[in-house]
């Protein structure tokens, strides 16, 4: 065994961090990242993060907003306890260092928070607490510089996990496929440097890995979100649960060089508007809040108008907000913009929908537990109810930071009733038989057409001809891949493209499985809600083979 801890985390976001300093105090800690702790979705969040502080403002406000967003598959209960944490979680950052835009103190003695506030696409009240423009930036410096500094948390780098090592509570071996009394005891993690595979074996493991927007073609994702958790989990027998609801971002800057780059959503909270090419406004003509709709509503809207003009952009305009306060409000995103020939204070900026945020994954309960005992899921990475048929804007970081503390709470409780003489050492990674690859074409060959299938089958709008399509697809893909994993030693590359290939899958199967049209699911063979029929999760669980 290589590594043996009392706490393995696998990923680096806001999630990862936080849990990780939080169980520190408990007991050892193996922090695993595949890049390096920097390498996350976090880092690239730029709005901010939700959370009710406004006078004018409530919980119950935050709430109703937030299920009007999910279109009738939140988990209230879900809903009410990440709201009513909010706040807390958020000054457990400010302990911690980190700094968000305040308000100019109007009295000298004045000792509130007394935050800066935005407003996003699908608040009714300005609830946003931010740093600048780049929040999750800010959030990750703070978190990794406590992480670097605790003795007892061990950060591995440039690692990236393979498989869960799943026991047995009957037959004491590590298994292919689980049932309800099996436990996860660790991963076998693939060294990026060395190329070997180690064993890290821990009491209690979270999955932190983020998204899995690399699935698609385009997409605001860093190239590092490859769906990693909720395939190992759901290979390992975890229910995952409607991943059929992915979200697209609205605003994407559309230039050749700008790869990922996101047009935050605060800019039409503060009055950016989105016209067509010759100027004109349209999202009045799809919802009432116009310019500040919830995505779903908006990344729609955008893929009709191109659709219907033939356009590669439409064009989101702040051009007539005060020049001065663009520049303050938004300085890494007038920089930046800057960088590719776009000054965002004189002219529009063109923009198109890219993948942007799962909000199904991993099932979990209100702690963070999975179906698969000593298994916590946090992030993006998890399905916790809140987010339903669609995330409200900035409520993922609030999440994130609520659920990792709710984890660390109840990850301490399930600690203590561990035998850890009981846990048998896992297996070494076995790769006998296998060789060093020579087809690399395969990879990268399967790794493009999955991610063109799934943007032209199972993008912003589906059918039902075209969900075939894309079964059909990625099934003879899966084959090529299963032949190729057991042939060949593992690498990066192929971790990543089985993963993407897992996750392309079950959105498939969620989405084949919907008959109806809800928050970010539209299929165009049922273009409306039935709450008498669908108003339900959509659950898969990998078959028990015994």
């Amino acid at each position: 065994m290589d590594v043996k801890t009392d706490f393995l985390i696998i990923g680096s976001g806001v999630a990862g961090l936080t849990f990780a300093l939080k169980v520190a105090e408990l007991g050892s800690v193996a922090l695993v990242t595949k890049k390096g702790l920097w390498d996350s979705n976090t880092t690239q969040a730029q709005g901010g993060i939700a959370s009710v502080f406004d006078q004018l403002d409530s919980f119950d406000l935050h709430i109703r907003d937030t299920l009007a967003a999910g279109d009738g598959l939140c988990n209230r209960d879900v809903a009410e306890m990440v709201v009513k944490n909010g706040p807390a979680r958020i000054r457990d950052l400010i302990n911690l260092g980190v700094q968000f835009n305040i308000k100019k103190k109007t009295q000298p003695n004045d000792k509130s928070l007394n935050l800066d506030l935005g407003r996003e696409g699908g608040h009714s009240h300005k609830r946003i607490v931010h740093a600048q423009d780049m929040t999750g930036m800010e959030i990750a410096k703070v978190l990794v510089d406590h992480v670097n500094n605790h003795d007892r948390i061990a950060v591995f780098e440039d690692h990236i996990a393979i498989d869960l090592i799943t026991i047995s509570k009957r037959m004491k071996r590590r298994l292919i496929t689980t049932t309800h009394e099996d436990y996860c005891c660790g991963a076998y993690v693939l060294d990026r440097n060395t190329n070997q595979v180690k064993t890290f074996c821990a009491q209690i493991t979270l999955l932190a890995t983020g998204g899995a927007g690399k699935v698609y073609l385009y997409t605001s994702n860093p190239d590092i979100a490859t769906g990693d958790g909720i395939s190992m989990a759901y290979r390992a027998g975890a229910t995952v649960a409607n991943l059929e609801f992915v979200q697209f971002h609205p605003t994407c800057l559309y230039h050749a060089d700008a790869k990922n780059f996101l047009i935050s959503e605060a800019l039409r909270g503060e009055g950016g508007v989105l016209i067509d090419s010759a100027g004109n406004p349209f999202m009045h003509q799809y919802d009432p809040q116009k310019d500040l709709a919830c995505r779903d509503i908006v990344a729609r809207a955008i893929d009709t108008e191109l659709k219907k003009s033939g356009d590669d952009s439409v064009f989101l305009d702040i051009s007539h907000k005060d020049s001065e306060f663009v520049k303050t409000r938004f300085p890494n995103l007038y920089e930046k913009c800057l960088t590719f020939g776009f000054d965002m204070t004189a002219e529009p900026l063109p923009v198109v929908p890219a993948a942007h945020y799962m909000c199904g994954g991993v099932a979990t309960d209100m702690f963070g537990r999975t179906d698969l005992n000593r298994l916590y899921v946090t992030g993006e990475t998890a399905c916790t109810g809140l987010h339903g048929a669609n995330r409200l804007a900035s409520n993922s970081l609030i999440e994130a930071l609520v659920y990792a503390n709710k984890a660390a709470v109840q990850a301490a409780k399930d600690i203590q009733t561990i035998d850890e003489s009981s846990i048998p050492d896992p297996p070494p990674w076995d790769d006998v038989g296998t060789t060093d690859s020579d087809e690399h074409i395969m990879v990268a060959h399967n790794w493009d057409e999955i991610r063109r299938c799934m943007w032209n089958y199972v993008g912003i709008v589906r059918s039902d001809k075209r969900l075939e399509r894309a079964k059909r697809r990625i099934e003879i893909i899966q084959k090529e891949i299963h032949q190729y994993y057991w042939d060949f030693r593992v690498s990066s590359d192929l971790v990543e493209l089985r993963n993407i290939a897992t996750v392309a899958e079950l959105i498939i199967k969620c989405a084949r499985h919907r008959k109806e049209s809800r928050g970010l699911h539209y299929n165009i063979a049922y273009p409306n809600r039935d709450d008498q029929r669908w108003q339900k999760d959509t659950i898969i669980r990998r078959p028990f083979v015994g």
